[in-house]
């Protein structure tokens, strides 16, 4: 299922091919690398050769002895100050690249031991001529430009989150991605921090097409929200409810150590969506139709059943829904199934939702979406509540489009339950908003509040008593919002991006001193800055360039007082897994010299043999004593197979 982690947390000698045919030891004192070296042949640094024998005649005892006393002294570093050896070249750096991937061949390379970087904005496609131009130097071209970083004439990379640029303060070194694995190691402190400062400046241009400074932040994260564009001063006090876990291992990108395949079953092929049951069942749904699963203590297991979308109900099964369900929502105490087909292949929306009665087997009713006697459109359905699923009288769900937010339910005006042959639903409570929000994905918490996540990266916060306007709205950082999920209760908000995870606090103190979370009032200017979860350079660049993350998950509670305990999402073929409590913790090791918004890179992988699907947690009833862990099995979905994996008891 995994393989072993290569070593790049630390550029050493040992990991580097150092060429050494072609180039001799340099000062470590001053490049911070033992092998940082000058080309062969060339005068010692300080100006003064070498001592050496004139000729065969002087070559007697007393010449050799000068000459390993001068090799002595050199070696001392007594003789050959450091200071007399800085090279005179602009934003000099040493470039690196990893090549084995991770197998236990990996290392870095040295591919120059001295060359140079630059910024250049150009409007090219990929900065072909980025060569063309000095440092700092604005093409001037017509059309949209952005920032891309050159390094010598290896790397060319446009300025964004795509690099996955990863800080390694300590080290004075940077890793990055760019058709390969990349690590540059800066000469001075003073050299390492103006390229990170750089870097982060021309990477918000690059995002919000306006030069970075503390007027433009203020006006695109707003003054409320000024930590998240200078988190060093941001109030971080509200993430400290977080303990520290009991040990800080180094588990930076480790892969399978402590997760246990249960089971691993063929899926019948063609599978679409993974939907977890709190109760008896779980289901894949897939090209044919719903498989059902029995929830066991160590994952799901198949019970050989499959129910058929038409199910000898042909007048359901062949209407204008003929696409496979992208969504699957149980209801009423998990014994029905709306399932929802876009309307176009390759669009997400849908005009209409079929119900599933799962004792049947049948379909018995194809709702439609309408609004004031107009058909209209949603994108994705949720339930009411984080486990109102369990209630075996649920007749409402959530629905979500581009612009609008509201409540369905499957009762008419009389309060009796439809039963006609096209039943449309009743538009209960919600908002039609004018333009602009484009919403992409919502999820609920335990008391009905409502995250809405958007296209512009935005997240916003709804009360369960109000759809029309947002109690708290975050900024975005950038990225699209593709999906998002809430603890149940509401204090921490997980929202999924193409390259990353953004993990939010929503606490904050009102005037009276009560703790609130965002979805029941402002939280005024003293805002935590969140926090992200992302892959290594080296693990981005393994899960595939076109491969991004996908369904990032907390684990599952529906029960007030206790606490998620794990994050996991999906990138390629890859379930990646963050410790919930030790992201949280402000002390953690991978926090350290950091520059901008915290990172965590200490996850666990889970390698699958092709793309997954979804992974998801099974609910808290099902993590027991007995177990390797208190957190409840993983269930991983591929197109082809299902597996369940226990956790260890070990933190990650």
């Amino acid at each position: 299922m995994g393989t072993s982690q290569s070593r790049e947390d630390r550029i050493t000698e040992s990991d580097t091919d150092s060429g050494s045919d072609y180039y001799e030891e340099e000062d470590d004192d001053q490049y911070d690398d033992a092998d940082v070296s000058k080309k062969q042949g060339s005068s010692s640094a300080s100006g003064s050769n070498l001592s050496k024998p004139s000729d065969s005649s002087s070559s007697g005892p007393s010449d050799s002895s000068s000459l390993d006393i001068e090799q002595k002294l050199r070696a001392l570093k007594l003789k050959y100050p450091s200071s007399s050896v800085t090279p005179k070249v602009k934003n000099a750096v040493k470039l690196y690249r990893h090549i084995g991937g991770n197998t236990p061949k990996a290392k870095w390379i040295v591919t120059d031991k001295l060359t140079s970087y630059k910024f250049v904005k150009t409007s090219t496609v990929d900065g072909e001529d980025v060569d063309d131009y000095d440092d700092g130097e604005e093409s001037g071209e017509r059309g949209e430009s952005f920032w891309f970083l050159g390094v010598g004439s290896k790397v060319k990379a446009r300025v964004s989150t795509d690099m996955q640029l990863k800080m390694f303060g300590d080290q004075r070194r940077v890793d990055f991605v760019s058709n390969g694995v990349w690590a540059l190691k800066f000469l001075t402190d003073e050299d390492y921090r103006k390229f990170v400062t750089r870097f982060q400046d021309y990477l918000f241009e690059n995002v919000y097409k306006i030069k970075a400074s503390e007027e433009s932040k203020i006006k695109v994260y707003g003054k409320d929200f000024i930590g998240w564009a200078n988190p060093e001063a941001a109030d971080d006090s509200m993430w400290e409810d977080a303990e520290a876990p009991p040990e800080e291992e180094e588990i930076q990108g480790k892969r399978n150590n402590d997760l246990t395949e249960e089971f691993e079953e063929v899926a019948n092929g063609g599978v679409q969506s993974l939907t977890l049951g709190a109760l008896d069942n779980s289901f894949l749904v897939n090209d044919s139709g719903v498989q059902v699963y029995r929830n066991m203590e160590r994952g799901i297991h198949g019970k050989g059943v499959c129910v058929r979308f038409d199910s000898g109900n042909s007048k359901f099964g062949s209407g204008s829904s003929q696409t496979t369900p992208n969504k699957a929502l149980l209801m009423r105490a998990e014994t029905n199934m709306m399932l929802m087909s876009p309307a176009k292949q390759g669009k997400p929306h849908s005009s209409a939702v079929k119900q599933l009665d799962l004792e049947s087997g049948k379909i018995v009713t194809e709702w439609k979406f309408e609004k004031d006697g107009t058909e209209i459109t949603m994108r994705d359905i949720t339930n009411d509540t984080k486990g109102s699923q369990l209630d075996p009288s649920e007749s409402t769900f959530l629905g979500l489009d581009d612009n609008r937010l509201c409540q369905w339910d499957m009762r008419d005006k009389r309060g009796i339950v439809q039963n006609i042959e096209s039943p449309i639903l009743e538009w209960t409570q919600g908002h039609q908003f004018s333009r602009g929000t484009n919403f992409q994905c919502f999820a609920t918490t335990g008391d009905g509040s409502i995250v809405v996540g958007s296209l512009d990266g935005k997240i916003r916060l709804y009360s369960k008593t109000s759809m029309r306007m947002a109690k708290t709205a975050f900024p975005g950082l950038g990225s699209p919002i593709t999906h998002v999920d809430v603890s149940y209760d509401g204090k921490w908000i997980l929202g999924t991006t193409d390259t990353y995870l953004v993990l939010i606090c929503t606490l904050f103190t009102d005037k009276n001193g009560q703790t609130k979370t965002g979805f029941s009032g402002r939280m005024g200017n003293k805002i935590p800055a969140p926090r992200l979860l992302k892959l290594t350079p080296l693990d981005s660049h393994l899960a595939g360039k076109d491969n991004k993350f996908h369904g990032g998950h907390f684990s599952w509670v529906t029960e007030s007082g206790k606490q998620e305990r794990h994050i996991v999402a999906t990138v390629g073929k890859f379930s990646v897994i963050w410790d919930l409590e030790r992201v949280k913790n402000s002390g953690h090791e991978c926090y350290r010299n950091q520059q901008g918004l915290k990172s965590c890179y200490c996850y666990k992988i889970l390698l699958k043999d092709e793309s997954i699907v979804e992974s998801r947690f099974m609910h808290d009833n099902f993590s027991f004593s007995g177990n390797k862990s208190p957190e409840a099995p993983l269930v991983v979905a591929t197109p082809l197979k299902v597996s369940s994996i226990s956790l260890s008891g070990k933190r990650l």
